[in-house]
C-alpha cells in the first residue's frame, strides 16, 4: 500500500504514529499563573549532548488555551518545564493526566501524584519518577498545521531515583520504561541488549 497524506489513507485509523514506534513519553510538568499542570507527550526525545537538550511537540489545541494546550501555554509564561520519565508502574496515573481537563486543573492532584520542587527552575516534578529533567526553554517552533508546536529546552538539572542507579549507570531495567505505539497501544521495555559500534 502507498498513500499520500494529503489525499488520505482510506484506513479506519491513521497509521502514521503506529509506524514511528516505539516513542518515549515525556511527562511534561509546568507551572503558570493558573497553577501546576502535568501531561504526557509521545512526540518527545533528547536532541543534543552538550549542552544536553530535549524537545517535545504539542499537536492539538484546547478551546480554553488560545490555539494550543496547557503545557505550551504555561511554559510560554514561565520559560521553563520539566520532563518526567514514565515507568510501567505509572501507566494508569499517566493516562489519567492525558485527559482534556480544564485550564487550571492540577493533574497532580487529579491523579493523586506526589509532586516535588525542582532545584534549578520554578516548576513541579513527579516526585517518584525514575528520572526528571529540569529544562529552560530555548525555542518554541511553530510547525506546519493549525496547532503544531515543537518546544526545545536545555537541561539545567537532572534527578535520578536512587534505585535506578546500578554500578554507576542509569539502568532502565530497574523500572521498565513505558513507550507509546500507535492508536491506543503502548509497550514496555523489559529486555535490553548491547551492541558494540565499529571502531570502539
Amino acid at each position: 500500500m502507498f498513500y499520500r497524506p494529503e489525499d488520505g489513507h482510506g484506513l479506519p485509523h491513521n497509521p502514521f504514529n503506529a509506524i514511528v514506534t516505539p516513542r518515549p513519553i515525556g511527562w511534561i510538568s509546568t507551572r503558570g499563573t493558573m497553577g501546576d499542570n502535568l501531561a504526557p507527550y509521545s512526540f518527545f526525545n533528547a536532541v543534543a549532548y552538550v549542552p544536553p537538550q530535549v524537545m517535545f511537540a504539542s499537536t492539538s489545541a484546547k478551546e480554553d488555551r488560545d490555539g494550543t494546550k496547557d503545557s505550551v501555554a504555561q511554559l510560554r509564561e514561565s520559560g521553563v518545564f520539566c520532563v518526567n520519565i514514565v515507568e510501567y508502574a505509572a501507566r494508569d496515573v499517566m493516562n489519567q493526566t492525558s485527559g482534556p481537563w480544564p485550564a487550571g486543573e492540577d493533574e497532580f492532584a487529579l491523579a493523586g501524584i506526589d509532586k516535588a520542587a525542582c532545584e534549578t527552575i520554578d516548576c513541579p516534578r513527579v516526585a517518584g519518577a525514575p528520572a526528571s529533567l529540569e529544562c529552560r526553554v530555548t525555542q518554541i517552533v511553530k510547525l506546519e498545521g493549525a496547532a503544531n508546536y515543537a518546544v526545545f529546552g536545555e537541561v539545567t538539572g537532572v534527578h535520578m531515583r536512587d534505585d535506578c542507579l546500578v554500578n554507576g549507570q542509569f539502568d532502565v531495567t530497574t523500572f521498565q520504561p513505558l513507550t507509546r505505539l500507535g492508536y491506543r497501544d503502548y509497550s514496555v521495555i523489559r529486555e535490553v541488549f548491547s551492541l558494540k559500534r565499529p571502531g570502539e
